[in-house]
């Protein structure tokens, strides 16, 4: 594969592990074709093949149980294919060598902070990670402050994290996957859990950290989050059901809804200006939305 693509999903299912009649837990799909895979109960994914090039900021969405967040545990082989295979910059998941390296390349952010955050200082923590990358100490202090300044959380060094609010863990858990210096942040629903500011800090981080180059995988239920990526997954039934430019993607609100997806507001305003007659070209991004309003007043 070329290593311009970071992330490569080829014809991958998953099915959970599941018991029947107090057997043990076994894999339905595991010894079984991709087809037979995808038909099983508790198949995750069928057959999905995607590819995230170097430097992409895309967004996963779907409703729940679409099969988003297995999608992003694959990433960071967290789970391992049933069928198929994933590539994560350059390394195969299914190899049992590679999941420290894989690991170390694709750092991933969960909902909750709190299962991230394991030490009693917020600096502590942030090192945590390139220490077990075996980092020289002088090498790992000037990481952890770079980490820290990023996420605009340097001022908090010295902090206790219980005492942090839940945007500033989140940030601080972001700050820990970069201080190992990862190629891809996988972010699975960072904002779950956060109020309306919580998640604008976040969202102000991630664009940050993309536009310095890194590769982004944001899931999320939050149809303006989604709209600020480059590109945007829609996840249906463990397959992808529409892949493209949020200006493609949300430009057809009927298909949406019938995958139980809500509409941006940004999209439901053009919507509602149209309606009133008003010139409002479809599609449009909302920074374009937000031009065009600004320049009738």
């Amino acid at each position: 594969m070329s290593r311009e693509a970071d992330i490569v999903f080829e014809e991958v299912s998953y099915c959970y592990p599941h018991s029947e009649g107090g057997n043990l837990p076994e894999n339905r799909c595991q010894g079984t074709t991709n087809a037979a895979a995808s038909t099983g109960a508790g198949t995750a994914l069928s057959e999905v093949s995607l590819t995230v090039e170097r430097g992409e900021f895309i967004a996963v969405i779907g409703a729940n149980g679409s099969g988003k967040s297995t999608l992003a545990r694959h990433i960071n082989a967290l789970l391992l294919p049933s069928g198929g295979r994933v590539l994560v910059v350059g390394f195969d998941s299914s190899d049992p060598n590679t999941a420290f390296t894989i690991r170390s390349h694709a750092g991933m952010i969960f909902q909750n902070p709190n299962t991230q955050i394991i030490a009693s200082i917020v600096a502590d923590d942030v090192a945590f990670g390139p220490e077990n990358l075996n980092i020289e100490h002088s090498e790992l202090v000037g990481r952890v402050s770079d980490a820290l300044d990023q996420v605009g959380m340097l001022p908090f060094a010295e902090a206790d994290p219980s005492q942090l609010s839940g945007g500033q863990k989140q940030r601080v858990a972001i700050a820990g996957i970069l201080a190992m210096h990862p190629d891809v942040l996988v972010l699975d629903e960072p904002g779950a859990m956060l109020d309306v500011r919580g998640r604008r800090g976040i969202r102000r981080v991630v664009r940050e950290l993309n536009a310095s180059g890194m590769t982004v995988v944001l899931i999320t239920h939050f149809m303006e989050e989604a709209v600020l990526a480059k590109r945007v997954v829609v996840m249906d039934g463990g397959r992808i059901a529409l892949d493209g430019q949020p200006a493609e993607v949300f430009s057809d609100p009927d298909t949406l809804r019938q995958l139980g997806l809500g509409i941006p507001f940004s999209m439901r305003l053009a919507e509602a200006l149209i309606a009133r007659g008003l010139p409002v070209p479809q599609p449009i991004r909302p920074e374009e939305l937000k031009e065009l309003l600004c320049s009738w007043y």
